[in-house]
């Protein structure tokens, strides 16, 4: 007998009971024909998600690939210890960048039913992987979505910075037209180390070279399609950034690369070099890049990352006090641009997000656990 039989035969029991008032029986009855949920599921059988760090253009566009199959639920907040509650009747969770799964966030999510943790980015450097397997929650990402999105960014960064855009539309606003300050210098002949070749890198790489830069290229794996670019060569870490007019950075945020960009590793680059960094925040020591930039070692600075950036980027904080004094210190600087982590955000990058994410949970939903995940990261 299934559930269904089962309540029909309660029905009729109920139907030949004697001595039941008719108030008692239709609020019986109306218990018993409320849908069946699921644990983790809502009344129409949807799988509930709980989408922690909202915003509307991520809204938009999982609504556009959501097959009806998901009841995306929509937090503003980022998943933090006192947020994870959130998540209360959620099989799934659904973060960003900023959002913090750390081991007692971790802990919350595993007490309220959580399987599974699905990362609508590349990066998991926010997620405590050893609590994830301790409390058997899978994790998922999207490892690549648009490279093309950051590598046109990150091109958008250097011909601003090395143009002036930014100080001559701000000049032409206030009714300034006057060019001097605003000279800059031709891209072509340039040397330019991409330190990361991975798909993004690879992108940046492609677009350099049509410029005509000379690119030197680093990564501890070999890009073999990044090798047989023109004018392209992999080179040393010493050599990229002694010989490098431009630097920019595509790399994972690891241990092994935290504040790649530091005292030293800056000393060792060439006068006025600019500094590209679309990639995360941590690979940079803000510190030792302010330095760099009050001497003048460091030419310019573009920046779509910052490692404190949590709380203040994705938000609007314009009617408080900026309270991170480094920030404040890098805004000061007519020779830093820096844009609020936006590299990603154009319509194919946000619909291959979804679309992915999407395909990662429902790999999930047939069975997939652990290596059998495509894109799983524990």
């Amino acid at each position: 007998m299934n559930d269904k039989e089962r309540l029909q035969t309660i029905v009729n029991q109920l139907q030949t009971r004697e001595g039941l008032a008719r108030e008692v029986y239709e609020k019986l009855l109306s218990e018993l024909n409320q849908p069946i949920v699921a644990n983790g599921h809502d009344a129409q059988g949807r799988l509930n998600i709980a989408f922690f760090d909202a915003k509307k253009y991520d809204l938009k566009s999982f609504s556009n690939r959501n097959d009806g199959s998901f009841n995306i639920i929509p937090i503003e907040t980022p998943l933090n210890e006192k947020t994870a509650s959130a998540a209360t009747g959620c099989k799934v969770v659904c973060i960003f960048v900023n959002d913090r799964a750390d081991a007692q966030a971790i802990e919350s999510l595993a007490q309220q039913g959580v399987e599974l943790i699905a990362l609508r980015c590349a990066g998991f450097n926010n997620v405590d992987l050893e609590a994830c397997r301790r409390h058997q929650i899978e994790v998922v990402r999207v490892p690549a979505y648009s490279p093309h999105a950051v590598a046109e960014h990150t091109l958008a960064l250097m011909l601003m910075l090395n143009r002036h855009l930014h100080l001559a539309y701000m000049r032409n606003r206030a009714g300034s037209f006057v060019l001097d300050g605003l000279t800059g210098f031709d891209m072509y002949g340039k040397t330019v180390g991409v330190i990361g070749t991975g798909k993004i890198g690879q992108c940046v790489a492609e677009i350099l070279v049509g410029f005509g830069c000379q690119v030197l290229a680093y990564d501890i794996h070999v890009n073999p399609e990044v090798q047989k670019l023109d004018n392209t060569k992999y080179a040393s870490q010493n050599e990229l950034l002694s010989k490098s007019d431009i630097i920019t950075l595509h790399l994972p945020l690891f241990e092994e690369t935290h504040h790649l960009v530091n005292r030293k590793t800056i000393s060792q680059m060439k006068r006025g070099v600019m500094l590209i960094n679309t990639s995360r925040g941590g690979l940079i020591e803000t510190v030792a890049l302010v330095e760099g930039l009050k001497s003048g070692h460091i030419g310019s600075a573009g920046l779509d990352v910052y490692e404190e950036e949590a709380g203040i980027f994705f938000n609007d904080i314009s009617d408080q006090i900026l309270n991170d004094d480094v920030l404040a210190r890098l805004m000061t600087f007519n020779n830093v641009v820096i844009t609020s982590h936006q590299a990603f955000l154009t319509h194919e990058a946000l619909d291959n997000i979804a679309e992915t994410t999407l395909q990662n949970i429902n790999e999930f939903l047939k069975g997939g656990r652990g290596d059998s995940l495509t894109n799983g990261v524990c």
